[in-house]
């Protein structure tokens, strides 16, 4: 334990996602460190990251704007919707640059144990943005693990009697992976989700 102002750093930077106490004593140190400039430019980041984000309107991913810039883009693909849990799903998509449609962020998925039921996430949203007509395709593009899985069926549930084309995205193999020290969850995808090869 540390006095007074230096602990009090360490706890907070150890309420941060993925920081153990060691990674946040190692952090905290390094500010404590760190040129006086330097520390002020992060805490003034932090400040005005907190004043000027905000949620989309319409698909609640990060803006700084009432509107996101894919939602206000108008070459994207009205009629295909992608919804994912977090804002950092987007990011990953987007990087792929095979995806034209428009986006709805779930905010997580379905998780008993963590206490997040449906009416947790944005799923009354997402069947209000629904009700207009324009969507003929949905992508479930939710994580492969117990509570993505939960989600994306709990969906498919949902939007099947509306008569939209609901999809999921493939899950196998990565690519560079060996068969031998794939797990039989994914390998059994692979099979599942197996295509003509050209």
């Amino acid at each position: 334990m540390y006095e007074g102002v230096v602990q009090d750093l360490i706890d907070e930077l150890g309420r941060l996602p993925g920081v153990g106490p060691k990674s946040a004593q190692r952090i905290a140190f390094h500010l404590l460190q760190a040129d006086p400039t330097d520390v002020r430019r992060l805490a003034d980041v932090l400040i005005e990251v907190k004043a000027r984000v905000k949620f989309c309107s319409i698909c609640f991913n990060v803006s700084e704007e009432e509107q996101c810039r894919i939602c206000r883009d108008p070459r994207r693909d009205p009629s295909v919707l992608c919804v994912v849990e977090e804002y950092k799903d987007v990011v990953a998509i987007e990087r792929t640059r095979e995806y034209r449609g428009r986006y709805h962020v779930l905010g997580g998925a379905i998780s008993p144990i963590d206490g997040i039921g449906p009416d947790q996430l944005r799923i009354r949203e997402l069947m209000t943005r629904l009700a207009d007509g324009t969507l003929t395709e949905v992508i479930l593009a939710t994580d492969p693990n117990l509570e993505g899985e939960a989600t994306a069926t709990y969906l498919t549930r949902m939007l099947k009697p509306l008569g939209l084309r609901v999809t999921r995205l493939a899950s196998g193999l990565p690519v560079g992976g060996d068969l031998e020290y794939a797990d039989e969850v994914t390998l059994g995808r692979a099979f599942a989700g197996r295509r003509s090869a050209e």
